[in-house]
């Protein structure tokens, strides 16, 4: 701080994030590193468009003050973002004991024999934050969309071949079942028709046993039928 500044001000200059219909607040510290009571006042080129809370004060000795500069909302942007406004902060050593009743304009008037301060302060536009990016930084950024890509039809790849396979097994399944099931069938064809032979045998034995005791022969017709049916279950009998 040079010999001049009765205020350290911080920052040097007013920076607003800027958004267009949006207000915008930014904020000024003025320290007073002397032992003195400091008066301030703070002036503007375009009043109506910003306001200032405090526009005056006193800042005791050794402390600070914080100083609230809100822009109001803006219906279009300027020019490459570029601002004209300009503010000023006047400075004056006051009375020991003062507040701010006590301050009066003849009190920033070099013209009445006070020594005043004065600071200039432009204001910048800045490019308003931008919210955090859901995506993880680094090298895994650029890697991951790709290897999510991979992932996914690899994974695709995988259901397709693990569904192929189930299919083949229930049609398998299928095929086994039904080959058991006719089989199954087929013995059991093979089981009445061997029973039905077994009960013809055992019928024309009868038949011959009962001839014999009574000295008669075996009707011709019936010999012819017995042998029409043993051909025909012989017959079944290689099919299955």
């Amino acid at each position: 701080m040079s010999s001049g500044e009765l205020l350290q001000i911080h920052p040097q200059e007013l920076q607003f994030p800027f958004e267009l219909r949006k207000q915008i607040s930014c904020s000024l510290q003025l320290s007073n590193k002397s032992d003195n009571y400091i008066a301030f006042k703070v002036k503007t080129t375009n009043p109506k468009k910003y306001c200032v809370r405090p526009n005056n004060g006193v800042v005791l000795p050794r402390s600070t003050c914080d100083v609230t500069v809100t822009m109001q909302g803006q219906k279009e942007a300027p020019p490459d973002m570029q601002c004209k406004d300009k503010f000023l902060l006047q400075s004056v050593v006051a009375s020991p004991g003062a507040t701010t009743k006590d301050i009066t304009p003849e009190m920033f008037n070099r013209e009445s024999g006070y020594e005043v301060d004065e600071r200039k302060l432009r204001v910048v536009y800045v490019a308003p934050p931008q919210p955090p990016s859901p995506v993880r930084e680094g090298s895994d950024e650029d890697s991951s969309p790709r290897a999510s890509v991979s992932e996914n039809g690899h994974s695709s790849a995988v259901e397709f071949q693990a569904s192929k396979a189930f299919n083949e097994r229930v049609e398998q399944k299928d095929a086994s079942f039904q080959a058991r099931t006719l089989t199954s069938k087929v013995i059991e064809e093979r089981n009445s028709v061997v029973e039905q032979n077994k009960k013809l045998r055992q019928e024309l034995e009868l038949l011959r046993r009962a001839s014999n005791r009574s000295g008669g022969g075996i009707p011709f017709m019936y010999v012819v039928i017995v042998g029409l049916v043993g051909m025909i279950l012989g017959y079944l009998l290689k099919r299955t």
